[in-house]
């Protein structure tokens, strides 16, 4: 009887814990082309509540190092002026098992590639949130919260602005000992779903990675007697798939 108890105890705790808004955006990220200057960004919500959203915008700076830091943007007293990139909506009312988008616009020059942190942060309305609710419905939600235990989580994407001249060039060097590939483009190279496996046994393989190769960056492995190396090389719209021995 104690165990059955516990047993329901323990389903009673883990619905709470589930109950409330739940939302997913997707990839994590995400690539404006140099000919365009907006993307829809969906965001998704699986919970049984409604979810309210802020996004949050951060640009990335990568230093020369090879360390990134992330900086607020700069306001721009002229809106015309504005410079980065910004959410319309800022603010997303996702219902239960529905879903809603926010058009992420930038605005400045194209010269060089910058990058973004976008964060979709599920909340409790607030006054100052600016939600289109009254204050009678804030408070039905916030009671509808307290019932249970709710985690209100939230996703950073990186989201990639390439230049309006874009040009990729990526240069390979498959030597004796090691591979390595130098992006000298303007703009972010992708290598996806990279593998190394056994040869003589598939089953044999580390977790499949994903790699970012900036402009003037390089990735690079060293080769292994006995294990292959597979992956995808994207390039914006070229997509080439490449296999290595080692």
């Amino acid at each position: 009887m104690k165990r059955l108890l516990a047993l329901f105890g323990f389903y009673l705790f883990s619905h709470a814990v589930h109950a409330g808004p739940s939302i997913n955006v997707g990839v994590v990220y995400d690539y404006l082309d140099g000919n365009k200057s907006t993307y829809l960004k969906r965001v998704f919500n699986g919970g049984d509540s409604t979810a309210f959203v802020k996004v949050n915008i951060l640009e990335i700076i990568y230093d020369i190092d090879g360390t990134s830091r992330e900086i607020p943007l700069q306001a721009q007293a002229d809106a015309s002026a504005r410079d980065g990139l910004m959410a319309s909506p800022a603010r997303l009312i996702v219902p239960a098992s529905g879903m809603q988008g926010t058009r992420l616009l930038y605005m400045g020059e194209r010269e060089k590639e910058r990058y973004f942190r976008v964060r979709f942060v599920p909340v409790v309305p607030e006054k100052e949130d600016e939600f289109a609710v009254s204050a009678e419905e804030r408070e039905d939600y916030k009671k509808g919260l307290s019932a249970g235990v709710n985690v209100l989580a939230g996703y950073g994407t990186v989201f990639f602005v390439r230049p309006k001249e874009t040009r990729y060039e990526s240069v390979i060097d498959n030597a004796a000992g090691h591979y390595q590939i130098r992006n000298n483009g303007n703009t972010v190279v992708v290598i996806d779903e990279f593998k190394n496996c056994s040869v003589k046994n598939e089953q044999d393989c580390q977790p499949t990675t994903k790699h970012h190769i900036l402009s003037g960056r390089t990735f690079q492995f060293e080769k292994q007697a006995g294990r292959e190396y597979r992956f995808t090389l994207v390039e914006g719209e070229v997509i080439k798939k490449l296999e290595v021995k080692g």
